[in-house]
């Protein structure tokens, strides 16, 4: 009698053997991060992997491919045609492992789970802070924070490489996008303590624009406000210098080397006894807002949901912390 089993879908043992015999999920996870980041360096920092062991991992997996994956493009790093493919099927069952993950999570409520949030630069002081008051609620919940410039949160939304973003403007590129507003950004413009102009009350734009001015690189959220109100004057400030971070700003305005703007996140650490002082300037504080964001139709799971709901309940915990510490910043915006 013939005892031949007859199977229907393709058994999970028969996976080509030279992918379960000689590639492991971290070299995955390694040559995924690399064609997402373009380099090698980047990737390695990701992961907190040295880039030495980046290298000899991804050799090892174009070694079991029998393929190159990877040619270098100038400084850029990208996938050959096979490369793609291998990029492409690894973004598909890493997509597959984090449902399965999302739905485990649901069947156990929270008590596990995984959330993915993304934010811009200037939201590095506001998001550990978040995420620690989630983590005493939910301390089984395993958290990752990647903090970005905008262009590069803007890139991972598009890519759906998190489950939420925080930004303090939305795009208007991005037009399929559910933004929920969650607590107040101040920007205020900051002075060394000491500077003439600590003592001046309602300053001027016109004199604050024959100031030295420092402002962020080009593309960044605050640098677009700060224009903006001096554009809405017809006044155009003396910009001195452009850096690409919130604390590289505070040393060059610590040093002399002019005024800035800054989110009043920025200083809640330092407070008020900081180095630096507030400027009561017209215009200023700029009130804006932090947003949540997520592409439209994306279905959350519900750790980010979850997440999402307790953000926007801390707002007014927030505000009233900040407005403690700085009440001459909420009085001026009344």
């Amino acid at each position: 009698m013939d005892q031949r089993l007859v199977t229907g879908p393709k058994a999970a043992s028969e996976i080509p053997e030279f992918i379960v015999r000689h590639t492991t999920m971290r070299q995955l996870q390694i040559f995924e991060a690399i064609v997402r980041n373009g380099s090698f360096t980047r990737a390695a920092e990701e992961l907190f992997l040295t880039q030495p062991t980046v290298s000899m991992q991804t050799k090892k997996l174009t070694d079991a491919f029998g393929l190159p994956l990877l040619t270098q493009i100038g400084r850029q790093v990208r996938p050959t045609e096979a490369g793609e493919i291998v990029y492409s099927t690894i973004r598909e069952m890493f997509d597959s492992l984090n449902n399965l993950d999302a739905a485990l999570a649901e069947i156990q409520g929270l008590k596990r789970g995984r959330l993915r949030l993304a934010v811009v630069s200037t939201a590095k002081y506001l998001a550990p802070e978040l995420l620690g008051k989630f983590n005493e609620l939910y301390p089984n919940i395993e958290l990752s924070l990647k903090v970005s410039n905008r262009d590069r949160v803007l890139e991972r939304m598009s890519s759906h490489e998190d489950d939420l973003y925080i930004m303090g403007q939305v795009a208007h590129e991005f037009e399929d996008v559910e933004v929920y507003p969650f607590a107040p950004n101040p920007l205020v413009v900051v002075a060394p303590k000491g500077h003439a102009l600590t003592q001046r009350s309602q300053i001027s734009l016109k004199e604050l624009a024959e100031t030295p001015f420092i402002l962020r690189e080009p593309g960044s959220g605050i640098r677009d406000a700060t224009l903006k109100v001096f554009e809405k004057a017809n006044i155009r400030p003396h910009i001195k210098m452009e850096l690409g971070s919130n604390e590289a700003i505070k040393h060059a305005v610590l040093a002399g080397l002019g005024l800035s703007v800054l989110s009043l996140h920025s200083m809640t650490l330092e407070g008020p006894q900081g180095p630096l002082a507030l400027l009561d300037v017209n215009g200023f504080p700029i009130m804006r807002q932090w947003f949540i964001v997520h592409p439209k139709g994306r279905s959350l799971s519900l750790v980010a949901q979850s997440f999402l709901e307790f953000a926007i309940s801390e707002e007014q915990t927030m505000r009233d912390a900040m407005a403690k510490q700085w009440p001459l910043v909420f009085q001026n915006a009344e």
